[in-house]
């Protein structure tokens, strides 16, 4: 009872705020402002825009986990069944410096999952700690399950990386000749897998021109902070992001926490090896060895060899997460480097493929990431200019429509997920879209920069003078492009 009370005060402080802030600016005083006015018509336009854009994928988005989807699904089951599949299920695990208590209930999961699978399962662990092979043979042999149709094969391999732990278990699965309705999970060391993971995915291949799927994600982190709160907003945003590009059949982005790929495609000699090695020849930087991002190495494949992905929203993974860094700040900007990173570095090469063959709706997404980066960046600039040049009063202004729109933003997104949120939703949310865009900004210009967040992939070693006469490039490119978006919004700020 004292939580609700709690949430229903913070929440109508938050518009105690809104109020106050739209009382602190005269109206009058903005609207004769010329520069204020321009910088309003801005945000009046893009926001149009990109209110637009959102409420399109929140309407694909309930049409599809309303509708389509359990449609579909049901079809799938039937088909399944009347034909009589018989489908094995490969896991393939991949375990790296994860803690001892989040390794036993991850493995604990997984092994209840493959107990269940109606066919019988296969489970290939990579690990490089001894003490980690120990730990999950030990886990197997006392699991209070039924384990004599599930096989486990452990993979001692060296510290050389995720890219090719991931291979070398697949060229293992491979030799065990898996058929078109065999499936392969793959699935981190730190994520607890769904115990019927199995029988809601494997009727979903009985579509010939399925490649893979991923679910619905959830997270566990027990201290609850901006960390973790942050961490729940980007999972929900996820769910109405990937419910709309299910509606399509092709999703943006095959995580690697876990997802489910068509047996017969996961061991494809060609699959494998961009998995190991895949790379991007860039007109600057050379030829740019992917370090991480293997989800979007897979995703790519597919999507270029003309497979569907599909979206299971009513089936979640946990993720057993850890805050890398001692501030919140410090964590999301690693985190964010990395996931955004692998984005940049994969949808430029997809927007070469031709929208007829990935989907006209999945193309404009994948454009629409890195358009984002710099629209998102507009309505900030204004508000600075304006300030600095004409009026502050379009600053308190500016705050209480952010505070407004994310607000109703995060109410959507909450009803879509059966939720509610905390008050520290929509500021988060903001901060979301700015500090990413801004960590685009950075990346793209420099997409050779990559690190894992548990180990020191792309360390900080000392430049070679290659090295340096790229830093300076990258900072003299991003320079003249931030230069030209602040002149573009002066000259509108004019109109």
């Amino acid at each position: 009872m004292l939580r609700h009370i709690t949430q229903i005060f913070s929440h109508a402080t938050y518009f105690g705020v809104v109020a106050l802030l739209v009382m602190l600016v005269p109206i009058q005083q903005v609207m004769h402002a010329e520069t204020a006015a321009g910088s309003i018509f801005i945000l009046g336009v893009l926001g149009t825009w990109r209110y637009t854009w959102a409420v399109t994928n929140f309407t694909r988005a309930v049409i599809y986990a309303r509708v389509v989807y359990p449609r579909r699904k049901a079809k799938a089951i039937r088909r399944f069944r009347e034909r009589g599949i018989v489908s094995h299920a490969y896991f393939l695990v991949t375990t790296y410096m994860v803690d001892t208590e989040s390794t036993l209930a991850c493995y604990r999961a997984l092994y209840a999952a493959a107990a269940r699978a109606r066919d019988g399962a296969t489970i290939v662990v990579s690990v490089v700690d001894g003490a980690d092979e120990r730990l999950i043979r030990g886990l197997f042999e006392s699991c209070g399950h039924d384990m004599r149709r599930v096989h486990l094969i452990i993979d001692r391999i060296k510290s050389d990386g995720k890219r090719d732990a991931l291979a070398r278990g697949l060229r293992i699965i491979a030799k065990q000749n898996p058929t078109q309705h065999d499936i392969v999970i793959f699935v981190d060391g730190d994520t607890c897998v769904p115990i019927d993971i199995v029988e809601q995915s494997a009727p979903m291949f009985t579509n010939p021109k399925l490649g893979a799927l991923t679910t619905d994600e959830g997270v566990l982190i027990e201290k609850k902070n901006l960390f973790r709160d942050w961490f729940i907003l980007r999972f929900d945003q996820r769910q109405v992001m990937m419910s709309s590009m299910g509606l399509a059949n092709h999703v943006l982005t095959l995580t690697g926490r876990m997802s489910v790929f068509r047996g017969t495609v996961a061991v494809q000699p060609e699959f494998i090896n961009d998995i190991w090695y895949d790379y991007l020849d860039h007109w600057r930087l050379g030829r740019v060895k992917f370090l991480t991002g293997d989800d979007k190495s897979t995703w790519y494949w597919l999507l270029r060899n003309g497979y569907e992905m599909a979206y299971l929203p009513d089936v979640r993974s946990w993720s057993m997460e850890t805050q890398p860094r001692e501030t919140f700040l410090e964590s999301a900007q690693v985190l964010m480097t990395r996931w955004f990173g692998n984005m940049m570095r994969t949808n430029g090469r997809a927007l070469k493929l031709s929208p007829q063959v990935i989907g006209r709706f999945t193309w404009w997404s994948i454009l629409d990431q890195r358009v984002s980066m710099w629209t998102t960046l507009v309505g900030p600039l204004a508000v600075v200019l304006t300030a600095i040049f004409s009026t502050w009063t379009i600053v308190p202004l500016y705050i209480a429509w952010v505070m407004i729109t994310r607000y109703i933003f995060c109410v959507a997104i909450s009803l879509f997920r059966g939720t509610w949120f905390p008050i520290t939703h929509p500021p988060i949310l903001y901060f979301g879209q700015i500090a990413g865009a801004l960590v685009k900004n950075y990346i793209i210009f420099r997409l050779d920069k990559q690190r894992w967040t548990r180990q020191g992939a792309g360390g900080a070693a000392k430049l070679s003078l290659t090295q340096r006469i790229n830093a300076f490039e990258a900072n003299l490119h991003q320079s003249i492009a931030l230069a030209w978006l602040t002149i573009g919004v002066i000259l509108l700020g004019q109109m």
